[in-house]
């Protein structure tokens, strides 16, 4: 009976660490770890008894109890993702930015993949977070955890086939969500780019070059102030756009 018990919480817990390993927020480095296991087994225990019935009733061998294991995790990793995807469109969009801003040099370490991006990506990423827990995005990550217990019963997805492709193919946004954002920018400092190769051909004596950079960037910060106020109605559609992702990865592995 004991172990029964434990098997049930074990793979309620393992999904619910799954959403704090990959999730905005809930995975950020700056989030201590302790506070991750508190917030994991505080939602254990108040998931388990709700959901205690459609967690499985027999015993399995100990490599189907690894397997459903491994399914709970991907459940998790699944419902981090999809929301991450927006936020790794963000550092794209910054990437693009700064490049054209001439900024592709002066990197950051970002504290949560440990590898350099630029400054302006890191813009990009704060704005996003910020836009992200106003939004109140992180309730409904939890919302979403919550009901996958009831779309896809503890250790059922073991026995059917993960929607790696889908999933592969909802990651794809993260090009569409980057590209929407810097499109604004990326066509103004383009144009810029033409006009002071015209000046330059017509008068090679002109120092465009000398205040051309100067106009681009000046252009596009500008231009990123002006479309910031478009922000939260922007990234409220990707959040919710990834959530509905989301459940439709959760039908299909159903």
């Amino acid at each position: 009976m004991i172990e029964l018990f434990l098997s049930r919480a074990l793979l309620v817990a393992i999904r619910v660490g799954g959403l704090m390993t990959f999730a905005p927020f809930f995975g950020n480095a700056s989030l201590p770890v302790q506070v991750k296991g508190a917030l994991t087994l505080l939602l254990t225990v108040l998931l388990l008894p709700v959901y205690a019935a459609t967690a499985p009733t027999g015993t399995a061998s100990a490599s189907g109890w690894i397997w459903m294991a491994m399914s709970e995790a991907a459940i998790g990793l699944m419902t981090g993702l999809t929301t991450q995807f927006v936020f790794d469109g963000l550092e794209l969009a910054g990437q693009i930015v700064g490049f054209q801003f001439g900024f592709s040099l002066v990197n950051v370490i970002d504290p949560n993949s440990q590898v350099e991006i630029t400054v302006l990506s890191t813009l990009y990423e704060f704005v996003g977070l910020l836009i992200f827990m106003a939004l109140g995005v992180q309730r409904w990550l939890l919302r979403a955890v919550s009901a996958s217990f009831l779309m896809i019963p503890p250790g059922s997805l073991a026995a059917a086939q993960l929607p790696a492709r889908n999933l592969l193919r909802a990651s794809g946004s993260m090009w569409l969500v980057g590209a929407e954002v810097a499109f604004p920018i990326l066509l103004a400092t383009m144009v810029v780019d033409m006009a002071i190769g015209f000046v330059t051909k017509a008068s090679p004596q002109v120092p465009a070059m000398f205040f051309g950079i100067s106009v681009k960037v000046l252009l596009g910060l500008a231009l990123l102030y002006g479309t910031s106020i478009f922000w939260p109605r922007l990234f409220e559609n990707y959040f919710f756009h990834a959530l509905a992702n989301l459940q439709d990865l959760l039908t299909i592995g159903r």
